[in-house]
């Protein structure tokens, strides 16, 4: 019969307690700060006299609207990021593919936020 019994070194090396709370808090953080960013998109679209293409151009060339649109983008990658990230060392049981699962997700994100970042400006400083 095995010895089922873990010192307590061996559970502490699983995983730092410190990042998993410190990943925990920013994930909740993120997915407060995204219902008054995805509020505000919301009414802001619908509020437009059209939602045409270039109705909505003229609304992202304002400094306000691609500012606000900026961090929608900055804040809902990253969250995105945080949850996939919990949801592959969770489920996913090989060390290496989980290695490279999570670095893909983090690459992908950054380079969406990038993208992203990259596009509001193009059209907000079109304008100008």
């Amino acid at each position: 019969m095995k010895d089922l019994s873990f010192s307590l070194s061996k559970i502490k090396s699983f995983a730092s307690s410190a990042s998993a709370t410190h990943h925990f808090w920013i994930q909740r953080l993120s997915a407060l700060t995204l219902i008054p960013l995805t509020l505000w998109f919301c009414f802001s679209i619908a509020l437009l006299p059209s939602t045409n293409y270039a109705a909505i151009i003229r609304w992202l060339q304002s400094p306000f609207h691609a500012f606000i649109m900026i961090l929608v983008v900055l804040i809902s990658f990253w969250h995105v990021h945080l949850g996939l990230q919990v949801i592959i060392e969770d489920y996913m049981a090989h060390s290496r593919y989980r290695f490279i699962a999570i670095l893909s997700i983090k690459l992908m994100s950054y380079f969406m936020m990038l993208l992203g970042v990259y596009l509001i400006l193009k059209i907000a400083l079109a304008g100008s």
